[in-house]
């Protein structure tokens, strides 16, 4: 089972780095993921922003793993991130990790996290 890209043509096609929707097959199983945060196992948040989002996609990927699914399942996602000038990085990193895989997303500057030392939080939504 595998989720269909919908990016209709009337919007202008795909776009470059996700879909504009994702249509889930009948009777996937759903997993929802809390926002993540750059903090590892250990309870240690990185003060640089790249190592921040790479720990956390590698919180999401370890949930994913779990649940018997990998980053090709994601189909939506939502990114919180403090400072806009931390949007390029952002991308690379999420470039990087998701390979290609275009889930439906949102992006939304915050004025903070939960704690002020956290510069970026994602949460998503996987189907299988």
């Amino acid at each position: 089972m595998s989720a269909t890209r919908i990016n209709p043509a009337s919007m202008g096609g795909e776009p470059a780095a996700y879909s504009n929707g994702i249509l889930a097959p009948a009777g996937a199983r759903t997993l929802y993921i809390a926002g993540q945060i750059g903090i590892d196992g250990k309870g240690v948040t990185a003060s640089d922003f790249v190592a921040q989002c790479r720990q956390v996609w590698s919180n999401i990927q370890a949930i994913l793993a779990e649940a018997d699914m990998d980053i090709t399942h994601i189909v939506k996602t939502t990114i919180f991130l403090v400072n806009p000038a931390d949007y390029p990085s952002f991308i690379e990193v999420r470039k990087e990790t998701l390979q290609g895989h275009k889930p439906a997303s949102t992006l939304v500057y915050v004025s903070g996290l939960a704690k002020p030392e956290w510069k970026v939080e994602v949460e998503a939504i996987a189907v299988k």
